[in-house]
């Protein structure tokens, strides 16, 4: 399988009194380049994320926005201070005032204000990398699947023009004695006129170079073997990107010298339609992990 190097999957898990909201998206990029958003309640998750997203996709510019929001955002949510809580801090009262008789008294507005009075303790940092990487794995196997599935689509596209390909390079073999036929008996004739006393064999002589310096048989094979390895490897998956856009290349190449040697219209128009094609793929695998 192979995949596209654009993607995008999103999350939420519950922790403690917040939920972690998580986001994945992707576009072309020639390395791996992650990018990573997050307020500084979740600045401690950064490496770990970015180690697990770097095992699992191999190319492409990601970006990942990772936030903590309250749960039950936008409603109001009851307070009450922790009984347990308010004992705690009345001995301890009346503990200081034993040794400290003169001390000033807690006010209320102090006691509300104390951690874990209200229930809004900071959430527990192993909790929260613990649930988050969790978390990370979900969304990040989702956002793997959603680039299987671009780069399905993509290989099927790159896979209908390799078939495509192959068809014109087929219809040129047949092209090939008629067209030189006829060349070399146009070319016969302008020789014969231009250089009255030059023989037969001096012709055949000219003929015979001129026809393989235009003899596209080493082309086209070069041409179905580039084709049979770009088969070859879309079928075999994984980080295929980089092969491919070396091959498209390749494909040109060869489709470019086919047009330049061409003596004849219906084998140009052939190698510039051959050209097409590899244009439209070259656009597809551009996206490809």
């Amino acid at each position: 399988m192979i995949h596209s190097m654009t993607g995008y999957a999103a999350g939420d898990r519950a922790v403690g009194t917040a939920t972690v909201h998580l986001e994945l998206k992707s576009v072309n990029s020639r390395f791996l380049d992650v990018i990573f958003r997050a307020g500084d309640e979740l600045r401690a998750v950064e490496m770990p994320l970015r180690e697990m997203i770097a095992a699992r996709i191999q190319r492409g510019k990601v970006e990942c926005r990772a936030h903590l929001l309250p749960q039950h955002a936008g409603t109001a949510r009851e307070l009450a201070p922790d009984p347990a809580l308010l004992a705690q801090l009345s001995r301890l009262d009346a503990a200081v005032r034993q040794v400290l008789p003169a001390a000033p008294t807690l006010s209320v507005a102090e006691i509300l204000r104390w951690p874990g009075v209200l229930g809004d303790d900071d959430l527990d940092p192993a909790l929260l990398l613990a649930q988050t990487q969790v978390l990370a794995g979900e969304v990040i196997a989702e956002f793997a699947a959603s680039r299987a599935r671009e780069g399905a689509k993509l290989a099927t596209v790159i896979l209908d023009r390799v078939a495509a390909m192959r068809a014109l390079v087929v219809r040129v073999g047949p092209l090939l004695p008629q067209v030189l036929g006829d060349y070399e008996q146009r070319l016969a004739a302008k020789l014969k006129e231009a250089v009255a006393n030059l023989d037969e064999e001096r012709i055949r002589q000219e003929i015979g170079v001129l026809a393989t310096r235009i003899d596209v048989a080493e082309e086209l094979a070069r041409l179905a073997t580039h084709l049979d390895e770009v088969q070859r490897v879309v079928d075999k998956g994984g980080a295929v990107g980089k092969r491919l856009d070396f091959l498209m290349q390749e494909l040109n190449r060869e489709a470019n010298t086919l047009a330049s040697k061409s003596i004849s219209s219906d084998i140009t128009a052939i190698a510039l339609e051959l050209k097409l094609l590899i244009e439209q793929m070259r656009e597809q695998v551009q996206n490809l992990e």
